[in-house]
C-alpha cells in the first residue's frame, strides 16, 4: 500500500512550485514511460536497441571477473572520485584521440551518466539568475536540470547545419551568460549535427568572450553514413570547453556511465562536486566495462550498432516520405537515433500525442517540450526515435500515425 503523505507543501524548496520546471519535468516523465499495450510502438522513447545490448560478452566478462580474486575485489569496493584509472586511459586512446582530442587519463573522470556530469558542471559554475545559452529545440532533459540551479536558459537559433553563429554571438553580447549548451553531433531532438566551421567559431567565441561550452556529445560514435567531424575541443585553444559523453548509447543506459574532460582548474572543481554528489561512480560498471575495451569487443559492437540503426533510419525516411502528409518537412540525420518532423497545417502534436496513445497505442514526443522560448513553438513538431523500433514495426507504426495525422488535416 502506499502511502499518502500530509506534508506541508510550503516546505519544499520554491523551485519545485515552479510552473516551467513542474512543465519541464512532467515531458521527462513521459518520455521514459512504456508503452504497455500489446500492440503499442514506441517513437518516444531514445534507449538503444535491444539487438545493440552486449548481454553475451558482459556474461562472459563477469563471470570471469568475478573468478579472479583482485579484479573481482576491485570491482565490488569502493572507489576513487576519478574513477579506475584503466577505464579513463581507454577513453583517451580508444574514444578520444582518435575523434583528435588529445588528453590525459588525469583530465578525465567517470560519471554516473551524462546527466551527472550535466549536474556537477552546474555545481560548479551556476549562480541562481546566471545565464545559459541553448539551442532551439533542445535537449528537455537538461533544461530540468538548469531550471532546478535557477538558471535563465536563452534560445539560439538552429539551421540545417546546426546552431546559428551570428545569433550565439549577437546572444552572448546580450544576455553575458555563463555557458553555452550544445548537442553538436546527431542532436537530440533534431537529429542535426553541427558543421565543422562552426564547431570552430563557437570555440573561438567561448576564447574571445569568456564563455564556457558544454559539448554533449553522446551520440558522436553512432555514425552510419557521411563524414566524421571533429569535437569543438579540438579547438578549445583557450581551454573553456568542456566534453561531456556517455557510454549509454554505445555500451549499456543501465551501466550509468559517462565521463567528462575538463582542463586542469576546472576538472579539480568538478572532482570535488563528485565527491559531494556520490564519492564515486559504480565500480562493478567502470570494471566491467574497461574489460570490454580491453579485451577487444568494442570495434565490431560499435560496426554492429551502426548497421542496426543504418537500417532503421532508413527505414523511418522511407516510411515518413511514404505515409505521412504532403507537406511534412523532416530532418535526415547521418546517425544518431532521431529524427524531427515538423506537420502541416495547424496540428497541435500536444493534443495529437494524446489521442495516437489512446487510440492508436503509438508514442512520440510533442516538440513543445524542447523549446525554452515557450508559447507556440514547436506546436506541430515532433521528435520521433527509431533506435529501439525494428524496421518491420516502423513501418507499420508511421503509416497507422500518418494516416491518422490525415484525418486531421
Amino acid at each position: 500500500m502506499r502511502e499518502k503523505g500530509m506534508f506541508d507543501m510550503t516546505q519544499f524548496s520554491k523551485r519545485w512550485s515552479d510552473p516551467a520546471l513542474v512543465a519541464t519535468c512532467d515531458v521527462m516523465d513521459r518520455l521514459f514511460q512504456p508503452m504497455t499495450a500489446a500492440d503499442g510502438i514506441a517513437f518516444s522513447i531514445g534507449s538503444p536497441a535491444v539487438e545493440a545490448l552486449p548481454v553475451d560478452a558482459l556474461r562472459e566478462i563477469s563471470q570471469d571477473v568475478f573468478r579472479r580474486d583482485g579484479r573481482g575485489i576491485e570491482a565490488l569496493a569502493y572507489g576513487t572520485k576519478m574513477g579506475i584509472r584503466d577505464l579513463r586511459e581507454i577513453i583517451a586512446s580508444e574514444l578520444l584521440a582518435p575523434k583528435g582530442v588529445h588528453t590525459s587519463a588525469d583530465n578525465i573522470l567517470i560519471t554516473a551518466g551524462g546527466l551527472e556530469t550535466m549536474k556537477l558542471l552546474c555545481d560548479i559554475f551556476l549562480d541562481p539568475g546566471d545565464v545559459i545559452l541553448v539551442e532551439s529545440p533542445t535537449f528537455v532533459h537538461c533544461v530540468m536540470i538548469f531550471q532546478i540551479f535557477n538558471a535563465v536558459c536563452i534560445p539560439c537559433q538552429m539551421d540545417d547545419d546546426g546552431l546559428v553563429m551570428e545569433d550565439v554571438e549577437a546572444k552572448i553580447q546580450k544576455y553575458h551568460p555563463k555557458m553555452i549548451y550544445t548537442v553538436p553531433t546527431f542532436q537530440n531532438p533534431t537529429g542535426v549535427t553541427l558543421s565543422q566551421d562552426r564547431r570552430q567559431k563557437l570555440a573561438e567565441l567561448a576564447a574571445k568572450y569568456d564563455v564556457i561550452v558544454i559539448e554533449d556529445d553522446p551520440y558522436r560514435d553512432i555514425r552510419f553514413q557521411g563524414k566524421d567531424l571533429l569535437p569543438i575541443k579540438t579547438f578549445d585553444e583557450a581551454g573553456k570547453v568542456v566534453l561531456a559523453n556517455s557510454f549509454s548509447k554505445i555500451f549499456s543506459p543501465g551501466s550509468r556511465l559517462g565521463y567528462v574532460v575538463a582542463p586542469d582548474d576546472i576538472m579539480e572543481k568538478i572532482a570535488y562536486a563528485k565527491v559531494a554528489t556520490n564519492s564515486h561512480s559504480s565500480k562493478i560498471s567502470e570494471v566491467l566495462a574497461a574489460e570490454f575495451f580491453k579485451r577487444g569487443y568494442f570495434p565490431d559492437h560499435l560496426k554492429k550498432i551502426c548497421a542496426i540503426y543504418r537500417q532503421r533510419c532508413a527505414a523511418m525516411m522511407e516510411a515518413l516520405d511514404a505515409y505521412f502528409p504532403e507537406g511534412t518537412k523532416h530532418t535526415h540525420p547521418d546517425g544518431g537515433l532521431f529524427t524531427w518532423a515538423e506537420l502541416p497545417g495547424d496540428i497541435d502534436t500536444t493534443e495529437l500525442l494524446k489521442e495516437t496513445m489512446d487510440k492508436l497505442h503509438i508514442s512520440f514526443v510533442a516538440g513543445r517540450g524542447f523549446y525554452v522560448e515557450g508559447g507556440d513553438a514547436g506546436k506541430n513538431c515532433m521528435r520521433i526515435s527509431f533506435g529501439a523500433v525494428p524496421p518491420d514495426k516502423i513501418y507499420t507504426g508511421i503509416k497507422r500515425l500518418g494516416d491518422y495525422i490525415k484525418t486531421k488535416l
